[in-house]
Parts: C-alpha cells; sequence; structure tokens
C-alpha cells in the first residue's frame, strides 16, 4: 500500500478503536525504536523468554527476532501480560543454521551485531558506543551464544560483575541492557525514532490487533 492507502485504512480501522486506545496509540509510538533490536538465540525457558518480551516492550523496543535451532521458542501468558501483540516478532526456524540466517537477514538492515557475552576482547556496556544501529544478541545461560554468532560478531559486550556468580539470568541480562542503551540513545542520538513509514506501518498493526479477529487477519 502507498503511504496514503496506509492512512486511510488506519483511519478505517481507528473508528472501531476508543478514544482512550487511539491517544494509548498516540503516546506509546513516538517513544518506540527500531535503532535497537533484539535477537534471542535458542532460548528455552519459557518465563525467561517472556520476560525479554516484556522488558522490550516496557523499554520501547519495537522488533525482536527468534532464533530457534534446538529449541522452540514458548511463550508464559502469565510473564508477557499480553506484551508480545505490541512487537513486530521475527522467528528463524527453517533453515539448517537459523542463526546465520538471522545475522544475514539483521545485517542487510543495517545492524550491527552485538554479541551480549564475556569475550577476550569485549569491552563493558559503559564503553559501547551508540553511533549505528545495533541488534543485541542473547544466548541461554547454560551454552551462551552459539560459536555461528561469535563468528560473525562486530562486537562483544559485557555487564560489569562483582560477585562470585559468573553470569545473570538471561532476562535481567537483557533488561540491564536494554533499560541502559534505551536511555544512552535517547540523550545521545537524534535518529532513534521511526520514520512515517514505520509509525504508520506499527499502529495498524497495533489497530488489526484490537479490530480484527487473528483468523481474519492475514498473518505471515
Amino acid at each position: 500500500m502507498t503511504i496514503e492507502q496506509q492512512r486511510k485504512y488506519l483511519d478505517d480501522l481507528l473508528e472501531s478503536v476508543t478514544d482512550h486506545k487511539k491517544q494509548l496509540f498516540a503516546n506509546v509510538i513516538q517513544q518506540r525504536t527500531r535503532y535497537l533490536t533484539v535477537v534471542l538465540e535458542d532460548i528455552y525457558q519459557p518465563q525467561n523468554a517472556s520476560a525479554v518480551l516484556r522488558t522490550a516492550d516496557c523499554l520501547g523496543i519495537q522488533d525482536v527476532h527468534i532464533i530457534e535451532n534446538k529449541n522452540e521458542y514458548v511463550l508464559n501468558p502469565e510473564v508477557t501480560l499480553g506484551s508480545s501483540k505490541w512487537l513486530t516478532i521475527y522467528r528463524y526456524n527453517q533453515n539448517k543454521d537459523n542463526s546465520l540466517a538471522a545475522i544475514k537477514r539483521i545485517k542487510e538492515q543495517g545492524y550491527r551485531i552485538v554479541a551480549a557475552m564475556p569475550h577476550k576482547y569485549n569491552v563493558l556496556l559503559e564503553e559501547m558506543d551508540t553511533n549505528q544501529k545495533s541488534a543485541l544478541f542473547f544466548g541461554t545461560e547454560l551454552n551462551g551464544l552459539s560459536p555461528t554468532v561469535q563468528e560473525h560478531a562486530d562486537l562483544f559486550v559485557k555487564i560489569p560483575m562483582y560477585g562470585f556468580t559468573e553470569s545473570y539470568n538471561i532476562s535481567v541480562s537483557a533488561a540491564i541492557f536494554l533499560h541502559y542503551l534505551t536511555n544512552k540513545i535517547r540523550k545521545e542520538n537524534n535518529n532513534w525514532k521511526l520514520d512515517e513509514s514505520e509509525l504508520l506501518e506499527i499502529k495498524i498493526k497495533w489497530a488489526e490487533s484490537i479490530v480484527i479477529k487473528p483468523k481474519e487477519r492475514n498473518i505471515l
């Protein structure tokens, strides 16, 4: 659809949406960003997987990429509290190496691949620059990120730790990264906001989630 057609379609959808929800859409969309995106590789615990989605929504991250190599990504509705329907979720589960497929797609969208893990050449979270779009990759607590992700990573970043435990819970780690970086880009960058086409695309998706029954949607 053209921009004009998208506007018309959105206006038609919003006729069936309450004024309160329309205002909520208008307020929330202004804080949405695709400058940062989240990538979850083989997360198998529904509670952790769901908590990351909830955090992404709360902090204005619109896109989440889900890589399913060995483990299916399962959500816990009691944890997500409906947050998943406000996000744009991409799932990679059709290839022999879904991690590589995800990396290729994400790189084509102009993102730097950032591996959230300790590494010989890592930088601390506070040292990470935000001068370009970044895709933050998170792996499991047991195995971390795959060799594929590590091979293609542009940057390794870790959170400082001062205790005996060697790693954070994945949902906690993602929350720390996203809270710090979303605050930083809003203070230091002028290009973190969505463009008009993205604003329309997302608002249409939100309106459809309320107005159109799931079985009537053309879901890819």
